[in-house]
């Protein structure tokens, strides 16, 4: 049973009204986070008044020029998201056009915000994209006009230089049906024609969206021109849109009209919509033969694991043995290493291991962590060899905020020794050691860990 002095609402309730609005009062005092919620929940059970306390803020806000530092960064979110509930929790279930305004309203204060403020956690952006995503509810239980709504929408589009309007486009197909969907495409279109060089670029997002908001295939397409469709990423966006409308054929050709030497970045995803149509035109036997030359290329899990599950039975356990020996031999040792501690194939990687310890880096140390973690069970030796490797990286490097780190491998290298009966061409644990003495003995920072 709860004590008495347990601070729950129960026993809140208990102390009686007056010494609780006492209390609220003196906690509030100097505390400008909290009046303005104890005013917002008054306003609240005075009916209409809360619309006008929130309007009153939010000109507050939208009228101020100081500078956010970080430490106002925190109350400036509880500020807007005490705002934001406001209106959609309360304001909103008596009247969704005042709730509707109001959010826009809310919505239109980021550029003066984001201009006064140094938001690299993204955190208040995250405040507003929130905020945007209740707007399309408002504006259907609102009824809003869908050509109002374009308009709103033209005007805040224009001004979401911080993206913080998210997938508006998307979101608000519903309440802009098709009238407002072909109005909102006008303005973009003429805006885009009228735009600078180099201004185009935010006429042009929205325009795609509304195409695919309107499964206009073509629409999408006339966002790029020739030389940009030659970009691995863009054919592939491309490809996708005309496979999944059943235009194959132009897929197949939209997907290979790229630039080769710029595929690096993109090959994964490229690659899939390449192999997706390949499939869609009937081509099994060359859509397998591509997910093996994609395996070999770098070794893509994804396209491992899809040819093999196109196998017979049997022949699958073949084809997975070849495709790990061949992993054992790629020229790119830690890709190999990525690859085998992620299949999973942890004998492999033992092999791969102390077949070429020598190309171990011990500077990829968010791989060969989990890497030594991975081996220890049954394959101590590698284990050792890998934290040795990191060990090894932050002594001769002097990389002074690695010591604790590489303290900790050796001591994990201690506790693995007793378990390795041949260290083979390998120094053994002491020997390890009194190297380390030798060449790092007057590292105290690292022997001090």
């Amino acid at each position: 049973m709860a004590s008495s002095k347990t601070l729950n609402a129960k026993n809140l309730e208990a102390m009686g009204a007056a010494r609780l609005a006492a209390l609220l009062i003196d906690i509030s005092t100097g505390n400008a986070t909290a009046k303005r919620r104890l005013r917002l929940e008054l306003a609240g059970e005075a009916g209409g008044d809360l619309a006008h306390e929130v309007r009153k803020r939010l000109i507050t806000i939208g009228k101020s020029r100081s500078y956010i530092g970080w430490e106002k960064v925190k109350p400036l979110i509880t500020d807007l998201t005490m705002q934001h509930r406001a209106i959609v929790d309360q304001i909103a279930k008596t009247s969704p056009k005042d709730a509707l305004d109001l959010l826009w309203r809310f919505m239109a204060l980021a550029e003066n915000i984001f201009a006064r403020c140094d938001d690299g956690s993204g955190r208040v952006r995250d405040v507003f994209v929130t905020a945007a995503a209740d707007l399309a509810p408002l504006a259907l239980a609102a009824k809003t006009p869908p050509m109002t709504l374009a308009q709103h929408m033209v005007e805040a589009l224009c001004g979401n230089d911080y993206g913080q309007y998210g997938d508006l486009v998307t979101a608000m197909v519903e309440p802009l049906g098709e009238e407002g969907l072909a109005h909102l495409n006008a303005s973009f279109t003429a805006l885009d024609k009228a735009a600078p060089t180099g201004g185009e670029y935010m006429a042009r997002h929205v325009l795609k969206q509304i195409a695919d908001a309107q499964n206009d295939v073509n629409g999408f397409i006339a966002q790029y021109d020739a030389e940009a469709r030659r970009m691995p990423h863009i054919a592939d966006e491309i490809a996708r849109r005309l496979l999944n409308a059943g235009r194959t054929d132009e897929a197949w050709v939209a997907i290979n009209a790229i630039d080769e030497s710029r595929l690096h970045w993109h090959a994964e995803r490229w690659s899939q919509t390449r192999v997706d149509i390949i499939e869609a035109l009937g081509r099994a036997d060359e859509a397998q033969a591509f997910r093996w030359a994609c395996f070999e290329d770098r070794l893509s899990a994804d396209h491992l694991r899809a040819y093999i599950k196109r196998l017979p039975d049997f022949d699958d356990i073949e084809a997975e043995d070849r495709a790990l020996n061949l992993v054992l031999n790629h020229v790119d040792f830690h890709r190999a290493l990525h690859f085998l501690i992620l299949w999973p194939a942890i004998d492999y990687a033992n092999q791969l291991i102390l077949d070429r310890f020598t190309e171990l880096n011990g500077d990829h140390y968010e791989l060969l962590t989990p890497t030594a973690d991975a081996l220890e069970p049954r394959h101590p030796l590698a284990a050792t060899l890998v934290r040795r490797a990191m060990i090894d990286f932050a002594l001769s490097r002097a990389r002074v905020k690695r010591y604790p780190h590489a303290a900790r491998h050796l001591r994990e290298c201690e506790s693995l020794a007793k378990q390795i009966a041949d260290y083979g061409i390998h120094a053994d644990h002491d020997a390890y050691v009194e190297a380390l003495m030798r060449d790092h003995g007057r590292k105290s920072a690292f022997w001090a860990g």
